[in-house]
């Protein structure tokens, strides 16, 4: 039987006889003999499966039949997750002294064809068609490579991606701390409000804050504040089987997109860091406005807006409320993190907004301050603490010495250059003096909102050696904390003591005489003396002192010896 021809050259060769060719020209011009064409236009060809079948016999001895039937195979019906490399290890610790690794190509081959034939079924991928309005998806992702820094320090965060499937408008916020309803709520609020309405459904994974994620059915498995949020969205609430991501490939393709756009960004920039995390904002809303400036985007998203449904009229609350003290440390405890406040708010009760970036203070319902919030780092121990020197440097400078053994000390210092510059300090100056001038230039930094430049000059004069309180306050043109400043500065001269024989109305004597101590004052006369005695008043007149009462000293003249007590106890 001549050999069999492929089907590639059938289909040229009747390609070209449909197209009006001679049977010659056409066999020509395939490059096949005129009897190959004829068998062709007769259909005498060879069955289907004897045209597609090749070689039968093998051109070398199979390294693997000692082991495949009886070792190898046994284990893939088992197990058929296993990889070939696991199977190599195992070939080369049951079987040693033969070189095993020399056949791991043939053994890749053919593990890879037993699964084929005989393993178990795999997942299949079911093509999605998204209708205007339908569904829109959302999932946070973490950034995979360098750290983003925010002025030197790790920046730990994650993002938000929210998208319409339909015409692939998306849209990306930077998320702090976990996956957390607060910031699904906030991200999501704010994507629709940008797209102009709400699908009417919504797709996320198995959110611990959002699903309870327990076995049986999905109907009661929400969590309260989710199923209101949705209630209050008028969207579908929908998510994909757990541990199953590729079932939200409508995003999960996109994040690799998404995120491969930011790397070339911070490439092209020559930079990971920021000067501060607004700056950062602002490079992932412009590649997030790119993506959505397309002009394909922009036309299916017209198209999207007309399916949406309109926003609700009110906000969902995004945020925890907790209700807080102030202490008389001026600080408040939220989430077991110790926070401070204006010292003016001590002892007051605020409504604290807790969002996932932020705190948002209310005295009653007037908003009073926005605290960046601190989350606790994987690995991290000991307690948390934000403190603001700012908050406290009015009351920490009239009383500077209180830095020396403050418990938040490190605290109060912005940062560790603060804190090197603050033992230069202690290492140049007596302790109280540089707790002084450390507290002076923390106020004069809070004043003028320049810690880099306070902290330049500070630096310049503890090298030259000419550092010092008075100078500090003369450079800046400080004036003394305000208690000190309404103290009158009085000189007051040291007094005689002649003065208190002159009160009593005698005259001193001179050293040496009587019985007294050279000094002592005395009385020369012995009549009555006219002193009022303090509390001594009756109706109707005054007391006098007697002479026996008089201030003398003991054994003089004048002296009683029955009752000194009696004495002393009236001038007193």
């Amino acid at each position: 039987m001549p050999a069999p021809l492929s089907l590639r050259i059938k289909e040229r060769y009747m390609a070209r006889r449909a197209a009006g060719l001679s049977q010659q020209v056409a066999a020509d011009a395939v490059g096949i003999s005129v009897r190959s064409a004829q068998r062709i236009d007769r259909g005498d060809l060879q069955p289907q499966d004897q045209q597609q079948r090749g070689r039968h016999w093998r051109t070398r001895a199979d390294p693997l039949a000692a082991v495949w039937e009886s070792v190898l195979v046994p284990m893939l019906e088992k197990a058929p997750q296993l990889e070939p490399q696991t199977l190599l290890l195992h070939l080369e610790q049951t079987f040693p002294g033969q070189e095993w690794y020399r056949r791991k190509r043939t053994l890749q081959r053919r593990v890879e064809q037993w699964k084929a034939l005989h393993g178990p079924a795999r997942d299949v991928m079911f093509l999605q068609h998204h209708q205007p309005g339908v569904l829109g998806i959302s999932d946070f992702t973490l950034l995979k490579g360098g750290p983003i820094t925010v002025a030197g320090e790790v920046l730990e965060h994650r993002l938000f991606h929210f998208r319409l499937p339909y015409s692939s408008w998306c849209h990306v916020e930077v998320i702090h701390g976990g996956e957390s309803f607060v910031a699904l709520s906030e991200a999501l609020q704010n994507a629709l409000t940008l797209c102009g309405g709400v699908p009417s459904e919504h797709r996320t994974d198995s959110l611990s804050a959002c699903f309870r994620n327990r076995d049986g059915s999905y109907a009661g498995d929400y969590t309260s504040r989710y199923r209101e949020l949705c209630s209050h969205l008028g969207v579908i609430a929908t998510r994909n089987n757990r541990g199953v991501a590729h079932e939200n490939g409508a995003i999960e393709g996109p994040h690799r997109h998404w995120k491969r756009r930011l790397e070339q960004q911070l490439l092209q920039r020559g930079s990971r860091d920021f000067a501060t995390e607004a700056e950062y904002r602002q490079l992932v809303a412009r590649i997030t406005a790119t993506l959505n400036g397309r002009h394909e985007v922009a036309g299916r998203l017209e198209i999207e807006r007309l399916h949406l449904q309109p926003l609700p009229v009110e906000r969902f609350a995004d945020y925890d409320p907790v209700v807080v003290r102030v202490r008389s440390t001026s600080t408040i405890e939220v989430r077991q993190v110790t926070y401070s406040v204006p010292s003016r708010l001590i002892g007051q009760q605020l409504t604290v907004h807790l969002r996932h970036d932020r705190l948002d203070l209310y005295l009653r319902s007037q908003f009073v301050e926005t605290l960046p919030r601190l989350h606790r780092r994987a690995g991290e121990s000991g307690p948390l603490r934000r403190i603001d020197f700012r908050h406290v440097i009015e009351s920490l400078r009239r009383k500077p010495r209180a830095l020396l053994r403050a418990q938040l000390q490190d605290d109060l210092l912005p940062g560790e250059s603060w804190r090197q510059l603050w033992r230069q300090l202690l290492a140049a100056l007596p302790p109280d003096e540089a707790a002084k001038v450390m507290v002076d230039a923390l106020h004069v930094a809070a004043r003028h909102d320049d810690l880099a430049g306070v902290e330049r000059y500070l630096q310049r004069q503890l090298s030259r050696g000419a550092l010092s309180l008075t100078g500090l306050r003369d450079h800046y043109g400080l004036r003394p904390p305000r208690g000190l400043a309404a103290m009158p500065q009085l000189q007051i001269p040291e007094h005689q003591l002649s003065s208190y024989d002159e009160l009593l109305g005698g005259a001193p004597q001179p050293a040496g005489t009587g019985e007294c101590p050279a000094g002592a004052p005395q009385t020369a006369e012995t009549g009555a003396v006219p002193q009022p005695v303090a509390g001594g008043r009756t109706a109707g007149g005054s007391r006098w002192l007697e002479p026996g009462q008089l201030p003398l000293c003991a054994g003089g003249a004048g002296a009683p010896a029955e009752a000194p007590g009696a004495a002393a106890a009236a001038v007193a």
